[in-house]
């Protein structure tokens, strides 16, 4: 441009701004519709304090990029054309969730209203398997959504990956420690059959609290999310903003001890909370062997009565509780949710959880519903990974390339 005799100041400073300008102004007009559709073009306007012209160009890009859809709306009695309705499009843009569990790997596809359009679940003993093995599985069964998301008219543009392990904040990219896969380092990367379809790994945790917040529509609230499989985690959204750590490594929830001098950890500490309520602890306190889904034969002999397993989700749930305790303390949430395997079993885990809140929050004011399940129980973390892409689009449609 200097070469034309351009400045090599502000004159090129103009194009990025004007740019900029219009990437934010196609999130408002995208963002407008995601949270208050079907619109006309005018209600778009009247939404955004755009003015019409600059919402209709707004609207003709974003079509053209296949966020948005026109459709006609119902008549309404009154003479002249029917009116038209802006909506979501539910074909073209999506995304896709993929999650490797200890015990199962998982793929789902939503589309930009965030619905969930395509489900693949396999059960699968991953513990102590090489992550190449795991990882290339994960990766077949990401593809098998794909080309049923495909032969709905569905494209997927982002792809997160749900992990039982800790993320850290950089570099990106890599697991750096899931020990009840029994990974150390791991860079899905390094494994993944396609380079074009490598997923960004994410803690499980972090994404479970993610998709209940956008579930739940809870935007600027402060919450406490733990969930539980192999391992316990929690993740902690604060004033609607995941709170990752220094490092990423906040959340480790199953390491506070809760009986400092008690049961030795893989972690090398003792009296951790995954020692007391975690999946392991609570079957072998129920004398129940871990063969099939755990979760669903616990709640199986806890809704029949049975009175070794009640003393176990009992235990469980005051140990829960103890911890929790400890987290209001510092913390000071709006609530805590349950959520994963946690939730599933929440019949049995609420009434101890909550007494031993009770009984040891006195500092401030303390309600029984401020602990809750979570609404997606075990599907928030794969769900969470999908519509991560989803909030990406609608945060900056200029991601999606024009059709």
């Amino acid at each position: 441009m200097t070469g034309l005799g351009r400045a090599s100041g502000g004159a090129e400073a103009a194009p990025a701004s004007q740019q900029g300008m219009r990437r934010q102004n196609l999130a408002v007009v995208l963002g407008a519709v995601a949270a208050h559709g079907p619109l006309s073009r005018a209600d778009v306007a009247g939404q955004t304090g755009l003015t019409r012209p600059a919402v209709s160009s707004m609207v003709d890009e974003l079509i053209a990029r296949g966020a948005l859809t026109e459709t006609e709306t119902a008549p309404s009695g009154r003479v002249g054309r029917p009116g038209r309705a802006l909506v979501l499009s539910d074909r073209g843009p999506a995304g896709l969730g993929l999650e490797i569990g200890v015990t199962h790997l998982a793929a789902c596809v939503v589309d930009l209203r965030g619905e969930a359009r395509v489900w693949r679940r396999v059960e699968r003993a991953n513990a102590g398997r090489p992550a190449g093995q795991v990882l290339a599985e994960a990766a077949v069964l990401g593809a098998e959504a794909e080309s049923a998301a495909a032969g709905l008219g569905l494209r997927v543009e982002g792809r997160v990956l749900a992990v039982p392990g800790v993320v850290p904040n950089a570099p990106r990219g890599l697991i750096a420690n899931a020990p009840n896969l029994g990974w150390q380092a791991v860079r899905p990367a390094d494994h993944w059959p396609d380079p074009d379809t490598v997923p960004e790994p994410e803690n499980e945790a972090n994404l479970g609290a993610l998709a209940e917040q956008w579930h739940q529509g809870l935007p600027d609230e402060t919450f406490v999310h733990v969930s539980a499989e192999a391992g316990i985690g929690a993740a902690l959204i604060v004033g609607g903003q995941l709170f990752r750590g220094a490092r990423g490594f906040a959340g480790e929830l199953g390491h506070l001890p809760v009986h400092p001098e008690g049961a030795p950890c893989a972690c090398g500490a003792r009296g951790c909370l995954e020692q007391y309520a975690g999946e392991a602890a609570v079957l072998r306190e129920a004398g129940l062997a871990g063969t099939g889904d755990p979760v669903a034969l616990l709640a199986e002999r806890a809704g029949a009565g049975d009175a070794a397993t009640l003393r176990a989700l009992d235990r469980a749930g005051r140990a829960l509780g103890l911890a929790l305790a400890s987290a209001v303390h510092l913390i000071d949430p709006d609530g805590l949710v349950l959520g994963g395997a946690y939730a599933e079993l929440a019949d049995w885990l609420l009434p101890p959880v909550r007494a031993e809140l009770a009984a040891r929050v006195t500092v401030r004011p303390w309600a029984p519903e401020a602990v809750r399940p979570a609404a997606l129980g075990r599907r928030g973390p794969v769900l969470g990974a999908a519509w991560s892409t989803v909030r990406q689009i609608i945060a900056d449609p200029t991601r999606l390339p024009a059709r």
